[in-house]
């Protein structure tokens, strides 16, 4: 008898504290999308994305040319010429190679640039949902952009506005 007490004792206490709990979501993509820092640093990591992808393309068809006219003239060249012409275009590859890291790498410019870009944006949205998130009562926000295991969250729970008004945003 005191099992099954002390067991409903404790399902109560926990729906208790279950629904004492409050949630939120917000939408990133869609908080993101209404701040305008944001599309503009998106919008200069595009541009040099663009022009260091040209820079490495432009290495790799030097690349190329020097194989196509190697090719074509290796008939006429002798054994040092040969390894003379190979070597310069391994290198050539090399250097198409080592530029496309450099700005494209897991450490390279793209990152480093987009970094000093965007985290101190998604910092301040950050600390916006946080205020919002205190100032409401809310023990967890989600993201529903971001999580595919949400199939349904009442529209009423989204603080996505509220955010961008912490913000300085009108929606």
């Amino acid at each position: 008898m005191k099992k099954l007490a002390l067991t409903l004792l404790l399902i109560f206490a926990g729906i208790a504290a279950a629904s004492a709990q409050k949630f939120a979501m917000v939408d990133m993509e869609y908080i993101l999308r209404n701040v305008p820092a944001y599309e503009m640093a998106n919008e200069q990591l595009n541009q040099l994305s663009q022009r260091w992808q040209r820079e490495v393309e432009a290495v790799g068809k030097e690349a190329e040319i020097m194989y196509q006219n190697f090719l074509s003239e290796k008939v006429f060249l002798n054994d040092d010429q040969i390894k003379k012409r190979e070597e310069e275009i391994v290198a050539k590859e090399k250097e198409a190679t080592d530029l496309r890291y450099k700005y494209f790498g897991p450490e390279g410019e793209l990152y480093k640039k987009r970094q000093s870009l965007l985290k101190p944006i998604q910092d301040e949205v950050y600390n916006a949902i946080k205020s919002v998130a205190q100032q409401r009562g809310y023990q967890a926000v989600f993201d529903r952009a971001s999580s595919s295991e949400i199939i349904f969250a009442s529209p009423t729970i989204d603080i996505s506005n509220e955010v961008l008004n912490k913000l300085g945003y009108s929606n």
